[in-house]
């Protein structure tokens, strides 16, 4: 085989092709190929089967797909690949067959086909029901069945293809379907993003490829998503229709309601939910919930709603969720729709007869004008629809880029599964991309949002956490922890997903000064190596190779993952540069949208007018506070003691008001309007154009006192004494846990604002919420007195 041509692949799509070569090399006759969802499976099959056919001599490929909209977006895909060598595209040199029909096009070097179709050509039969081939095959009903066995067809030789490649094949290796993959005398390929523990053995442990999510969202190639719940009371406990009230009873077929009143209590837990009974109110609740938070919570500044993806539990409840959706957004029938295999088609009863002549009626769908395939491809180019409702048919494999809320109103029970239905969200695309389909777009998709509904399994959820884990704690001091030593998993894995969404935004003039102040390493560089040091498979590893043991003890492998994270931050730890540079890039692109204040005219004239305003205010100002220093029991603390500590905060607003409302005719002056005359006629020691808390009083008071040489709002003051003294603490050998962080930084903030902090404060706001005095003295333990008092003279200072 010649070299690869890596120009246009992703670094994990050609180690995949390359270490899949290998394989056929070493005469390996079943490859899996695990990929994350969005990371460009069929391409990287069109890569190696191009290959395959040119330099390999394979005559004939069958490429396997779980449901025909899988199968037209595959041919697609080979439709548009061109070659790496000539640039020519793969359908001009050779054939590939859509099959649509149970015949094999002779000359075709391609075959595409859903696995129930070639089950039924080996069967013998002529044609399939179109309505099986749009079905996922993973969920037809002869799966229930035992499997039928398929004896030798001569018409389709047992060497009829070379190789088999199988997408989605977590699907399609169980039951009916696995003696249809080896029928064949064929090299078989899997392809998946959630191989089971099945799959990995049905191909023999010969797992040529494994490139997670969380890597995936470190190159690059997916976003990562934030999780969103929505609690309701029906939804975790279900409920009691009381005997005595009038209840609804739906036919499933015909959707005909009768009135019935009920005899008995009719209790129902969440798991009946939209099967046996449907609570249209737990609907609305949810859906109403999704529709107030959305623009506030959940993609704050947008105004149209983003490409939203509802996964409901059968038709009928895709049925109820789009009625609901349609109501409570009043956007019309276009904004919201269903997509499943039964969109736009309808039961009728027909009249058959059977083999004695006698007629007999059967209910049957009759597809409608509306094709499944035109609504899916309306949702992915189009702007309407903006939610649409699916049960499966978009769960596994169909490619929607421009999707950025992804929402379970459905349990899912199979890890496999769940990781298929979150991974429509994941897929990249550009700004530009994006706002052809979501114009109010404002950057790149940098992430998706999943809004669990029902409350999914646990162990999903669990294991399926997003790499931000610390969304309140900044960047910037993400990136001092990290400085001083700190390499806790949540904090490394949120520097990791800070870096990866700013990554989408880099410009190219901005990634190059990055790479070389990392000393040459690319952005990405430092993402994939603290996705890697987090990655437990890889500490094993580690351990076995440091240790040279199969089994690492515990110890061991605790060892090799401190180890790990260590060298993962060293880049970041040990260049201040660099840490400073991606602050302030990105910093350069953010830009805050003030929609909630109003704005007030503070003053207009000439400019000598107003000057002369400002210098009487000062004056003003300043002979007040001579005049009264022994008469105000505030200027009396800072006269003779130049700190806040003493002081409460009610005195210092009774201060402010007096200096409101002087006596003897002089100008009256609000602290803002005190702060706004020194920053006119010294603009060189002032900060700050207003007073943001009471607290500044003291500053101000302190400035026009000449104890301060500069002025600067009380906040700025009390952040940067409380960063010196965070730097001497750690410098002196001190760590905090990012909890202990937290509970600093809100004790910082409320000295900030109330000049000081005492145990009592902590039966507020926010403490309260987190557990109080007592969780606050269990965190920090016997330092926690020593830190208060300190923490008092340090920042009040």
């Amino acid at each position: 085989m010649p070299p690869l041509v890596e120009e246009g692949l992703w670094p994990a799509q050609a180690l995949a092709i390359r270490n899949l070569e290998d394989s056929l090399r070493q005469g390996r006759r079943r490859a899996l190929i695990q990929m994350a969802t969005g990371a460009g499976k069929t391409y990287t099959a069109c890569n190696f089967l191009y290959r395959l056919i040119k330099y390999a001599g394979a005559s004939r490929i069958l490429f396997l797909v779980d449901r025909g909209n899988l199968g037209r977006q595959a041919l697609k895909e080979f439709q548009a690949f061109r070659t790496p060598d000539t640039g020519r595209l793969f359908t001009e040199l050779y054939n590939v067959q859509h099959m649509q029909s149970n015949r094999i096009d002779p000359v075709a070097k391609v075959c595409i086909s859903t696995i129930q179709r070639l089950f039924s050509m080996l069967k013998g039969e002529q044609e399939l029901d179109p309505e099986l081939d749009e079905a996922s095959g993973a969920t037809l009903e002869m799966l229930q069945r035992p499997p039928e066995p398929i004896s030798y067809n001569p018409a389709i030789p047992i060497d009829t293809f070379d190789i088999i490649v199988t997408d989605e094949c977590h699907r399609s290796i169980y039951n009916l379907w696995r003696q249809v993959l080896e029928y064949f005398d064929a090299t078989l390929i899997g392809l998946t993003a959630t191989p089971s523990k099945q799959t990995i053995g049905f191909f023999q442990n010969n797992l040529v490829m494994e490139y997670p999510y969380d890597m995936a969202v470190a190159d690059r190639v997916n976003v990562d998503f934030d999780l969103y719940q929505i609690r309701t009371l029906i939804s975790e406990h279900g409920s009691v229709i009381n005997a005595g009230y009038q209840v609804d009873y739906r036919d499933r077929q015909t959707c005909k309601v009768r009135w019935e009143m009920a005899d008995l209590d009719i209790p129902y837990d969440a798991d009946e939910l939209d099967r046996r009974v449907v609570a249209p109110d737990q609907i609305r609740t949810i859906i109403r919930t999704f529709r107030d938070r959305l623009f506030t919570e959940i993609f704050p500044g947008r105004t149209e709603v983003p490409k939203t993806l509802i996964f409901a539990k059968d038709d009928s409840h895709a049925e109820d969720i789009v009625k609901i959706v349609r109501e409570e957004f009043g956007r019309g029938n276009d904004f919201a729709q269903k997509i499943t295999y039964r969109t736009g088609a309808a039961k009728v009863r027909v009249k058959k007869t059977d083999k004695d002549g006698n007629e007999y009626e059967v209910e049957e769908w009759v597809s409608g004008n509306i094709k499944p395939e035109d609504l899916l491809s309306e949702f992915r180019t189009g702007f309407n629809p903006r939610i649409a409702v699916t049960v499966d048919m978009i769960a596994t494999g169909t490619d929607i880029k421009p999707l950025e809320i992804v929402m379970f109103l459905r349990a899912v029970k199979s890890r496999t599964l769940f990781e298929q239905m979150k991974g429509r969200g994941a897929r990249i695309l550009t700004l530009t991309e994006l706002q052809s389909v979501t114009p109010d777009a404002k950057k790149t998709k940098d992430h998706f949002v999943l809004i669990d509904a029902v409350g999914l399994h646990p162990e999903n959820i669990q294991d399926t956490q997003p790499l931000e884990r610390k969304k309140s704690v900044s960047l910037d001091k993400l990136f001092e922890l990290v400085a001083f030593g700190n390499r806790e998993p949540d904090v490394l894995s949120s520097i990791a997903s800070r870096l990866a969404r700013l990554d989408h935004q880099l410009t190219p003039e901005d990634r190059a000064a990055i790479t070389e102040t990392a000393k040459g390493q690319p952005l990405t560089n430092l993402t994939e190596g603290i996705v890697s040091a987090l990655d437990p498979d890889w500490h094993i590893e580690a351990a076995r190779a440091v240790h040279n043991v199969e089994e690492p003890s515990e110890e061991q492998v605790a060892q090799a993952r401190m180890e790990m994270l260590k060298q993962a931050a060293k880049p970041l730890a040990g260049n201040p540069a660099l840490r400073h540079l991606i602050l302030a890039v990105k910093k350069s692109y953010e830009q805050i949208i003030d929609n909630v204040n109003q704005d007030q005219l503070l003053e207009a004239g000439p400019a000598q007018e107003v000057e002369a305003n400002a210098l009487r205010l000062v004056q003003s100002f300043e002979q007040f506070l001579r005049d009264n220093k022994d008469e105000i029991e505030v200027l009396q603390i800072l006269y003779s003691k130049p700190y806040a500590v003493g002081l409460s905060l009610k005195q210092v607003k009774a201060l402010a008001a007096l200096i409101e409302k002087p006596a003897d005719g002089a100008p009256r002056a609000t602290p803002d309007q005190l702060w706004r005359a020194y920053q006119r006629i010294d603009g060189t020691h002032v900060r700050g154009s207003r007073t943001e808390v009471a607290a500044d009083m003291v500053n101000l008071v302190r400035f026009g006192l000449k104890q301060k040489g500069e002025l600067m709002p009380r906040r700025a003051e009390v952040d940067e004494r409380f960063s010196a003294w965070l730097k001497e603490q750690m410098s002196a050998g001190a760590s905090f846990t990012a909890d202990q962080l937290r509970w600093l930084e809100a004790i910082r903030d409320h000295i900030a604002a109330s000049l000081t902090v005492d145990e009592e404060d902590f039966d507020y706001d926010p403490f309260v919420q987190w557990g109080g005095l007592g969780k606050a003295q269990q965190v920090f333990g016997e330092r926690f007195i020593p830190l208060l008092t300190e923490l008092n003279e340090v920042l009040a200072a």
